[in-house]
């Protein structure tokens, strides 16, 4: 039963790479800029499945992850970035840009929060200094001794 489930889940977001490399040389050979809708689905299945990786799974902010790594994705293959005669496999490739994109958010969002945290503690540091500060510590100050008398 548990067999049944793992299949699933990982067909899911199963991206088959011939079929991938056969999207992406027939994006590249059309005229116009629009992508495929099958393009991307794999795109789309590439950057979901990313997510559920154990080093990314439970991050609050993997919405936003994701929807990096797509628009990454999607410059890379709007500007045919990925060569196709090199050999080369393009789930790699575009996992590889998910990848960094993942990073990079992660990056951003650890960078924001210091910067809160810094704020916070700058606030509190003045509202300490200042005239209420003064009074909260003193009615703190008198209902510890009250207490103990």
């Amino acid at each position: 039963m548990s067999t049944k489930k793992s299949k699933k889940a990982k067909g899911e977001y199963y991206v088959n790479g011939k079929e991938f490399a056969e999207a992406i040389r027939q994006y590249y050979a059309q005229e116009d800029s629009d992508i495929p809708e099958q393009l991307a689905i794999y795109i789309k299945k590439i950057a979901d499945g990313l997510s559920y990786a154990p080093n990314f799974i439970n991050y609050s902010y993997k919405e936003d992850m994701v929807g990096d790594a797509i628009v990454k994705m999607l410059s890379a293959l709007r500007s045919k970035r990925f060569d196709l005669e090199n050999g080369s496999n393009p789930f790699s490739y575009f996992t590889t840009i998910a990848f960094h994109a993942f990073i990079n958010r992660i990056k951003r969002e650890k960078k924001q929060r210091e910067v809160i945290s810094e704020y916070q503690e700058a606030v509190y540091q003045d509202l300490m200094n200042t005239e209420v500060g003064e009074a909260h510590r003193r009615a703190s100050n008198n209902t510890d001794t009250s207490d103990t008398e």
